[in-house]
């Protein structure tokens, strides 16, 4: 049996297994009720008294009876007393819908994880809020086609409790199949959303652009976890891209290959070393000052030279040299003592 969580042992007993199963319900779409009683340490009669004290605060929670039965947390008619009142939880969705759109490097899993548990409870007169203002809202545009935040959060939720679901996929040459899959993570790349997942019809793993998946429907079913790390997850992302990027370049750094793609991990993606001791890194972008911005992530004593059409090597000797005449401006600024 589980012990309290800390942050709830100063609380009466009471009441710290009743906010205890309250972080349970939310943590998973459904929980087999003795399941809840052995992780509460608990009868399961104790689960059903505290299942309905939830009840009384405004929470909606279904149960399943029977031997097998259980409980899920749903959407009430009404906002479960999170201290939050209607105009703060909009704000707060809006911004974790946000937060997630943009990409934020490691943060947008946990945006988009904390969307999907918050827009499980939101009433549906504030979620129609949550979408009006979102609209309205400008962000980074994706680069493929428009996702909705509700099927972000329904794939999310999927990931979540690794429960199968199927939809109507369509590809990039315009063919479309039905698939039946199980989430592993969502991963944003080059302003798109990819689902990593197992496709059963094909035994393997498939990559999919969110933006090209339509009908989503869930099976109920649960699987086994399957084992896939966060790099290689990201890897896949980065070899489903289908981008063409406007201009291209190499990089040439004195790194060994090993330890180049040690430092990069995904990023090095079609990284190859040149001899035993230099890499050849390819970077682009859609215009010369974005295609640079790779070059910042070279490590700090690391020499390179690039190697480029001469329309770049020009742009990148003339904005090297205004960037360093502004520091060494600013630095005989610093240097000079005050009168």
């Amino acid at each position: 049996m589980s012990a309290l969580p800390p942050n709830l042992s100063g609380m009466g007993e009471s009441t710290a297994r009743t906010l205890s199963l309250l972080t349970l319900l939310q943590a998973h779409r459904w929980w087999p009720g003795e399941e809840l009683a052995d992780r509460l340490g608990v009868t399961t009669r104790s689960v059903r008294r505290r299942v309905d004290a939830l009840r009384e605060l405004g929470y909606e929670i279904e149960s399943t009876p029977g031997l097998g039965g259980g409980y899920r947390l749903a959407a009430g008619t009404r906002m479960p007393p999170l201290l939050l009142t209607d105009d703060e939880a909009v704000t707060v969705a809006v911004g974790l819908r946000v937060a997630a759109a943009t990409g934020i490097v490691d943060g947008e899993s946990t945006a988009l994880s904390a969307l999907a548990k918050f827009e499980q409870v939101l009433p549906p007169a504030l979620r129609e809020r949550v979408n009006a203002l979102g609209r309205s809202i400008g962000s980074r545009p994706p680069r493929g086609g428009p996702v909705p935040s509700e099927l972000l959060g329904a794939l999310a939720l999927a990931c979540r409790d690794h429960e199968r679901v199927r939809f109507a996929y369509t590809a990039a040459n315009g063919v479309e199949t039905r698939r039946l899959v199980e989430p592993h993570s969502l991963v944003s790349g080059d302003r798109k959303w990819f689902l990593i997942a197992w496709d059963l019809d094909r035994a393997a793993w498939r990559t999919f652009r969110a933006d090209r998946i339509a009908d989503l429907l869930g099976t109920g079913v649960r699987a086994e976890p399957r084992e896939l790390s966060p790099e290689e997850a990201a890897e896949f992302a980065l070899a489903a891209s289908d981008r063409k990027v406007a201009e291209n370049a190499t990089a040439i750094m004195a790194m060994p290959f090993e330890d180049m793609r040690a430092h990069f991990g995904p990023w090095a993606q079609n990284a190859s070393p040149v001899d035993g001791a230099r890499t050849a890194w390819p970077f682009g972008g859609d215009d010369h000052p974005t295609m640079t911005t790779a070059l910042a992530w070279i490590p700090a004593g690391v020499s390179y030279e690039v190697q480029a059409d001469r329309a770049y090597l020009e742009f990148l000797h003339d904005h090297a040299s205004r960037m360093l005449a502004a520091a060494e401006a600013s630095l005989a600024h610093l240097n000079t003592p005050a009168t």
